[in-house]
């Protein structure tokens, strides 16, 4: 969330690989595990946060993307914690 704040452009430029990256095991994961519209989503992920074409939003619809992503992320986190724990 410190995406939401003023930071370097080093960082968000290593934000937007990292999240590349992980989106892109994300998206990985789940077509192995046969879940095809979350390895979708997580593909899509990928391509918007991707750090070498800059899709170029604007700073207030990025700190809206990043805040729904990341609580999207948190949410599906603590649900598979949830069901882990049953």
């Amino acid at each position: 969330m410190a995406c939401l704040f003023d930071m370097p452009y080093g960082y968000y430029q290593f934000v937007r690989f990292a999240s590349m990256l992980a989106f892109a095991y994300l998206s990985f994961s789940a077509n192995e595990q046969h879940k095809k519209n979350e390895a979708i989503l997580f593909l899509v992920l990928a391509i918007l946060f991707q750090p070498f074409i800059k899709i170029a939003l604007g700073r207030t619809i990025w700190n809206i993307v990043d805040l729904i992503v990341g609580t999207g992320l948190l949410v599906t986190v603590f649900r598979g914690k949830m069901k882990s724990d049953k």
